[in-house]
């Protein structure tokens, strides 16, 4: 599972430095740079949600375990 986080993570960052460059490119293949980007931020906003529902899914599924502060006073 930590592999699958690892590789959205990754794709997030993509997506979003592809939107980047579509914003910085311009209009050069007759397609604007507007719809390009706007795909793009959009699938990456899709795999974002995907990957915070599989985090949730997982963590109830028991398949992550919480660490870090305990919730319990010691």
């Amino acid at each position: 599972m930590n592999i699958l986080i690892a590789v959205a993570f990754l794709c997030i960052l993509a997506t979003l430095s592809t939107a980047f460059f579509f914003m910085m490119r311009g209009d050069t293949e007759g397609a604007p740079k507007s719809s390009r980007m706007m795909r793009a931020l959009a699938f990456r906003v899709g795999v974002s949600i995907v990957l915070f529902i599989c985090i949730l899914l997982s963590w109830k599924l028991d398949w992550l375990q919480p660490t870090g502060i305990p919730l319990t006073p010691v």
